[in-house]
């Protein structure tokens, strides 16, 4: 990108775009209009981990949506914060987009992220220092765990075996547990004496 706002790439002219953001609202999230052709769906797991995060981080990202002729504003991202905060009055990007561009960014929003690649080391380091007092965040970065071992795996140069592949030394303890509450209270009781502890739910 050039200091100018131009987008480059090589051996091709610089190309002009567009700052589609008219301003910062905030809005009550019971206000902002559902998408009707919104796509993604929203696991149990996905509803508490955001819980979670929201209890411990707050906002700290914002919604986008679109004005439509009517004045009121219909999301295009941000569709399951509305739905656990409705009460709460949100930071909302409004775009100035046509409900044609505003359906490309539903379209490819999501998907466009998905395609970023894993820096395995640099997501262990992360994982190894970062603790959430919330079970579901630590049920999350279990899943990151299991992703990032995963691409290692795959990345393998030797080509071998998983079994050869080196395992560091891991000294762990499997609490099988009556119910949800159960384990919820031996997380707190072995979180409370310094253990580092994961929610796993199989």
């Amino acid at each position: 990108m050039t200091d100018n706002g131009l987008l480059t790439t090589d051996n091709r002219p610089p190309m002009h775009f567009r700052d589609r953001i008219q301003e910062l609202r905030r809005v009550r999230a019971s206000e902002l209009r559902p998408n009707p052709r919104n796509w993604r769906t929203h696991p149990d797991s996905q509803r508490n981990a955001l819980r979670g995060l929201l209890a411990e981080i707050g906002y700290a990202d914002a919604l986008l949506a679109h004005e439509l002729p009517d004045g009121s504003l219909e999301l295009i991202d941000g569709h399951l914060r509305a739905e656990t905060t409705p009460e709460a009055s949100v930071p909302v990007l409004v775009l100035d987009l046509s409900e044609a561009e505003a359906d490309k960014i539903l379209l490819t929003l999501d998907p466009l992220a998905g395609l970023a690649g894993i820096d395995t080391a640099r997501l262990e380091e992360l994982l190894s220092s970062v603790e959430f007092s919330s079970p579901q965040l630590d049920e999350l970065l279990a899943g990151l765990a299991r992703t990032a071992a995963e691409a290692e795996r795959q990345l393998d140069p030797t080509g071998g075996d998983p079994g050869d592949v080196a395992i560091p030394e891991s000294y762990q303890v499997v609490v099988e547990c009556a119910s949800e509450q159960d384990q919820q209270d031996v997380f707190e009781r072995m979180r409370a004496a310094g253990y580092r502890c994961r929610v796993l739910t199989l």
